[in-house]
Formats: structure tokens, sequence, C-alpha cells
């Protein structure tokens, strides 16, 4: 969280990095990664993609586990074959609006509400998912497909709502025509083969393609046509061909390798372009995310909706070595055992598969099932003995999908009520509290304490002020995930000192790009040129994503530190960062932070642009907001920028940087009673802040509401007794109150740590002249 500004005239708030700010770094590891320039390059043909139907004669046994997968069934044109929905004339009603599904000369039709609320009739012309549940997506002008929030549970035949269920007012980003439910930006990726967004931002339109409709072969193994080419030969005239002539090797490569090729779309993530399957590090076009607060219980349990990767990447089991294919078909999606019999490939039976090991009834045991209050069966005698349901406890995404959280954790009830994240016991023993919990786990396995990194980060998230030392170890032990070092290194900006900047500055050397990738985005210095000189020797990082963080936050001030051979390497570096920007500039955090990088620039009418229309993205987007603010402040649009404030602090009244933001505007258009309200809002929501109370009590003392002015100067120096501006302030007052007993003894203790600045002096000389004291 950033800091309120030191002075009236700053009143920036830069607020939310967007998910999308990318990093990374440099060192020794690079070296390693660069070719032999003395290597004479043989240019390879492009290969194309050439669809799954191509694959089927030589791969008759995959594609046959593939056909009917997930994977097959991802997308679809609508049809009797794969509309799975009641189309006819079935009637959905939700918030006084009834949607009617009926068909039409063959075609798939709804009437509902659509843009602007206003009954209509859409023809649905896609399919989008299979099971649990089955979405429909409805083409709009500008290449746009939408989908309709009402979808079709396949579990129990019926429509429903999609969350969330409440009412979503037509001009809120997530309304169903709008940018939050639109296919092309925020699903196609990881539904097609070969998905081609193709946006254009100038004229906020799409024009979307694809090779297959559906994830096949090439999803996941790369463009085929080399292969197929190289295939179709005579076994014998066949050429030595590197991995048969196809761009991406799935076999014999490292679990690692493995894993991150399924992430590219089991992963929540952002996108720097279209997926060519030519990157060679998983960071050079994906940036996945940390383990924020919205995403993930501070334990890492999750919490939004993450895909798996981020959660099995913190597992024991991925440090093992375990790879997506040890217990999911690379073809069917299925697994490929079920039950215990999955986990007891490599955990021995007669020490897990045991009572004496999880203390459940088995399957077929005499014993009542554990129900709700309204007498519903919840979990049947025998499934608590299943491993996943201790072991891989799951929550419920788009209303019906159940998702188990793939970090294998042992359940742990007293760090789950240390830190409030999910008891995996009271999952199923819905009747019980915690404390049974911790009992039951303690009489069971004995008594014991387990040191996880969960403490650290729940405390840090809280503020804790002695945090900061527990993330500088977390951060710098190799022995925990790399997803929770750099979590750890996120948070360190909100603990600024020698050893966090040591710690930053060291993770730029490191060999894991997302810890090098977090440590761009993360460090500051006091030495503005050795900063600068740090993040330079980034540019030249083999990782795409890594060297255009480290040009965007070059991009500014500390540009003027690069010589001239930096120079060179920034500005194409730079143009990286824009074009990645602008990919996505169909979200409002790519035109945020195209509007953040041209405010660098010095271009304000182009940064007042990208923030505008990240507004008319989402009009919730309060970063986008504040900084606009800031640029209509600059340009003396007040009326602009007070109107932007009050949106923010009205929807947002817990962001009380914002409150702070606009009451110091409100005093800057001398609106001085209107900002008392504000800054009293800040100062209640950040009572460390000492300059949010400095400034409190200068309104107040302008106000002249002495008592208050009083209080609020004297708790800003007692936050920061050593700051000479607040003792200043506190001495003026009393000064002003002809109060110089009190004024002298500030006076003397500013001349006493301030010896080199005459003000002290000064007052002191004043009150001399003005009493009869010597």
């Amino acid at each position: 969280m950033s800091r309120p500004a030191n002075n009236t005239a700053a009143w920036e708030w830069t607020g939310l990095i967007a998910a999308m700010v990318i990093v990374l770094s440099l060192p020794v590891y690079y070296f390693t990664s660069v070719k032999n320039k003395s290597e004479v390059a043989v240019p390879i043909p492009v290969s194309s993609f050439v669809g799954s139907t191509s694959c089927k004669g030589c791969h008759n046994r995959e594609y046959d586990r593939w056909e009917g997968s997930h994977h097959d069934l991802a997308m679809d044109v609508a049809s009797e074959t794969s509309v799975r929905g009641d189309f006819n004339d079935a009637e959905f009603t939700l918030h006084g609006v009834t949607s009617r599904f009926y068909r039409k000369e063959g075609k798939f039709f709804v009437h509902t509400n659509g843009p602007g609320g206003e009954m209509g009739d859409f023809e649905i012309t896609h399919t989008f998912g299979w099971y649990p549940l089955q979405q429909y997506l409805i083409p709009f002008p500008g290449g746009r497909l939408q989908t309709l929030p009402v979808a079709w549970d396949a579990r129990d035949n019926k429509w429903f709502r999609v969350p969330p269920e409440g009412p979503v007012d037509p001009d809120d980003w997530l309304y169903w025509t709008n940018a939050a439910q639109n296919w092309n930006g925020m699903c196609a990726e990881c539904h097609s083969t070969n998905l081609q967004k193709n946006y254009d931002p100038v004229s906020d339109s799409y024009n979307t393609t694809w090779s297959d409709i559906d994830v096949g072969c090439e999803a996941c193994h790369g463009p085929g046509s080399r292969h197929v080419n190289w295939a179709e030969m005579p076994e014998m005239a066949r050429p030595q061909a590197n991995n048969f002539e196809l761009e991406q090797k799935t076999s014999h490569i490292s679990s690692k390798e493995q894993v991150e090729l399924c992430a590219s779309c089991h992963s929540r993530r952002s996108i720097m372009g279209d997926y060519t399957h030519t990157e060679t590090d998983f960071l050079d076009n994906f940036l996945p995310s940390l383990l924020t607060e919205d995403l993930y219980f501070a334990d890492g349990q999750i919490r939004g909706e993450v895909y798996v990767y981020g959660s099995f990447t913190q597992s024991k089991m991925y440090h093992r070595d375990v790879r997506c294919s040890d217990c999911h078909d690379a073809h069917s999606v299925k697994r490929i055992k079920e039950g215990n019999a999955l986990c007891l490939q490599c955990h021995q039976a007669a020490q897990y598969d045991t009572t004496e090991h999880h203390f459940h009834k088995q399957e077929g045991e005499p014993g009542e099932p554990i129900k709700s209050a309204e007498g519903e069966v919840l979990f049947a005698v025998g499934t608590g003995a299943q491993c996943v349901q201790c072991h891989m406890p799951g929550r419920t995404y788009m209303g019906v999908d159940y998702r188990p959280d793939h970090s294998f954790r042992v359940p742990d009830p007293a760090l789950s009520a240390a830190i409030g994240s999910p008891d995996a016991c009271l999952r199923c023993h819905v009747d019980r509290q915690s404390q049974w919990s911790q009992e039951t786990v303690s009489k069971w396995y004995g008594p014991g304490q387990t040191v996880h990194y969960g403490n650290t980060i729940a405390r840090a998230r809280q503020g804790d002020p002695a945090a900061g030392a527990a993330l500088i170890q977390l951060a710098g032990d190799p022995l925990y995930p790399v997803i929770v070092r750099a979590t750890a290194l996120s948070l360190l900006v909100n603990y600024p000192g020698e050893q966090s900047a040591q710690v930053l500055e060291t993770a730029l050397m490191d060999e894991d790009a997302l810890l090098r990738r977090t440590a761009v985005a993360s460090i500051e210095l006091a030495d503005q040129g050795k900063l600068a000189k740090l993040l330079a020797s980034l540019l030249y990082d083999p990782v795409k994503t890594v060297r255009i963080q480290a040009a965007s936050r070059l991009a500014g001030d500390l540009n003027k530190y690069l010589d001239a051979a930096q120079q060179e390497v920034f500005r194409p570096v730079l143009q990286e960062y824009e074009a990645a920007m602008e990919y996505s500039a169909d979200f409002s955090f790519g035109r945020y932070n195209l509007g953040n990088l041209y405010a660098e620039l010095d271009r304000p009418e182009d940064a007042i642009s990208q923030y505008e229309a990240a507004i008319r993205i989402d009009n919730h987007y309060f970063p986008a907001k504040s900084n606009l603010a800031l640029l209509y402040n600059r340009n003396g649009q007040n009326e602009q920028a007070e109107q932007l404030l009050r949106e923010v602090v009205a929807e947002q009244p817990e962001l009380y940087e914002m409150a702070y933001s606009l009451g110091l505007l409100l005093v800057e258009v001398q609106k001085y009673s209107e900002a008392v309200s504000f800054l009293e809002q800040a100062s209640a929501g950040l009572p460390e802040q000492a300059r949010i109370h400095y400034n409190l009590g200068l309104l107040y003392q302008h106000l002249q509401d002495t008592s208050k002015a009083e209080h609020e100067l004297r708790s800003a120096l007692m936050l920061e007794p050593r700051n000479l501006d607040f003792q200043f302030g506190l001495a003026d007052h009393y000064l002003k109150r002809g109060m110089f007993e009190e004024a002298r003894a500030l006076a003397e203790v500013m001349v006493s740590m301030h010896p080199d600045n005459p003000i002290g002096g000064q007052i002191l000389n004043y009150i001399k002249m003005n009493t009869s004291r010597p």
C-alpha cells in the first residue's frame, strides 16, 4: 500500500499496480542461456497449424482418448449435438427478469435483458464448456462474443444464474454485455487452439480467429505442419529431426517443464501476447499471480478462481518432481486411477490407507452420514477415508463447479484458526467448531505447532510492524516454494529499510524468473543512480516479462541515469512493454498501465486518454480514476478531479488514501469545511500516518478549532518526534495562541536535533522579543 504524500501539492496515490505490470532480471544465469554467437543459425521453416484431424491417422489411440474429453468439448458451434440446455420454451426467472430459451428455424435463441437492461431476443451461436455447467455465447457488434449469465447446470439439468447472483447494473463492468463477460478477452485463449485475439484499440473491435474451435492436439504440441510433412515421407526417407519436427516438446521433459506447459491455461496469470509455443520460459509470455489476498488465503489455500498452478507449485509433490500426467491422462484429461488408488501409486497403502492414519470409517462400515440442519446428506459414510477430502479440500466456483485445492497440504486446524484460513475438518463437519477440530487432531497425531509461512504472510497483510524480519527470512530461504518467496518479496514494499533492500537486490540475480520479476517490481533505493544501474542490467534479461518491467520502471526520472549504450537497449525493450500492454488494451489494467507509462514519458494527453479508456471499460476501476484525477488537477481541471475522487471514496470508503487525496484537493480549492470530513476519515483509517494528522491539524487551525488542531499536531509529532515539519507546525500553533513556554520547549528541541537549520533559533529569538523572560 502506498503512503500519503508529504505535501499538499503531491497528493497522487499511485494505488494498485494492476494485474499485469510485468518484470524480471539478469546476472550469472543469463550467460548460461545465451547461445554461442559464433554458431551459424540455419533457418527453420515456420510451422503452421493444421488441425487435430490431421493427427488422427497416425495417433488414433491418443485421438480416441481425446475425442469427447473436456478439452474436445471446451467450445463448439451451437447445434443439436453440442447444446445441452433446455431450449423448448424453458423459462428462468431471477430478480424480476424472465429469460425464455427457445428454438427458431433450427437455431437457438434466448429472450432476456440485454444492453441497457432492455429486453430482447438474442441468437446463441456457440456453446462453452460441457460439465458441470455449459455456458452460451451471443454475438455483438465489433466482433464480440458475450457470455450469457444464465447457464445450464449439467449435474441437475436445470438453468441457473452464474455468480454474482445479485442484480447487476447494466453500466457495471460485470454486466453480461460488458467487458467482464466478453469471450474474446476473458475466456477464448484457453478454450480454442491457435487463438489470435486481434483486438484493435483504435476501433475497439475484435477480429478473433482460431484453427481449432476446441482445445485440440496443437494447443499442447504446437503447430504441426512440419511434423505432418515429415511423417508423410516414407519411413526410410525421413531425415533426422529434432522432436519429430514438432514446435513444442511434450515428452522426455522435466516435471517443471510439463507443469508450465499445462499452466499456460491452468493458472491465474496475465498474458503478454498471443501464445506461439516458441517461448523458452513460461514468463516469456505469461505472468503468474502471486499469493495475493484476493486470490489466496494467507497459508496459500485457494480463495479466488486460480486454476491449479499457483496451489500446485506450493506442494511437496511439485518439489519432488510429481507432474500433471502422474495423475491425469494427457489426452482424455481423466484421472488415471480413481479414489485412493490414485494416491497409492506413490504412498504406501499399509501406512496411509488405514483407519490408524485417517481415523475415518471406510465405505460400507456402519455409521451415520453427515447431514445438514435440514436433514440432507452432505457426506456419506466412508467419505472421510478418501485422501482428497483432507488433503485437497476445494471450493465451488461459477455456482456449481467444485475444484479441489492442489497444494496437497496437511490439515492444520490451529493454523487455520490463527490466520482465518479454511479448516479442512470443518468443510465436512459443519456442525462442529474450530476448537473441536484442533483437539481432535491433537488427540490423533499428538500435540505440536507447525511452523508455516502462512503466519508470516498473514502478519504482513495485517501490517504487523514486526513481520518485516520474517518476510526477509522467508524471501531468502530457498527451501520454500518460489511463489511463496516471491510473495514475501512483494510484501516487503511495506517494510522499507536496508535489509529489505538487500534481499530485493539479491533477488534481482536469482536464477528463477518469478523472483527476479517480483524484485524488479518491488525494489526501491534512496540512491536513485544505483537503482537505475541495477534495473538497467535487467534490460538484457533473456526473459521477456523481466526486461520489459525493468524498462517500464526506467521510463521516468530514472532514465536520466542511463548512458548512451543503455539507452539503445532501453528503447526497443520499452516498445516491447508498450506492445504487451496494448495487447491487453481491452482490459482496464492494460489501459491503466499505458496511462502510467505515458505519464512517466511526459505525455499527459496520451495518459489522460488511456485513463479515460480504462474507466470506460470499468467505471469502478479506481486506480485509473485516482491517477486521472491527479492529471486533471495538474491541468487545472479541479472540478473533474474532485468528481472522480468523490466517486472513488463513495464506492470504496475503506480506501483511506483516496479520502486523504480528496481532502487535500478540497483544501487546495478552498472548500475547507468539506475537506475536514475526508481528512478525518483518512486519519481514522490510517492512524499511523503522521502526515495525515499534521495536515488535519493545520486545517483545524485554519478553521480556528484550536483544541482539535493541537491534538492532531501533537499526534503527528508523537508518531515522528524528529520530524522538523511537525516540530515547527506545533510550535507555530503555540505561538499563534500565545503559548510561548510550550513553543520555547519545542524550539529548543529543534535547535538540539537540527543544529544546521536556523528555524529553531529564529523561534527562540521571536519569543525573546515578545516576552519579558531573558
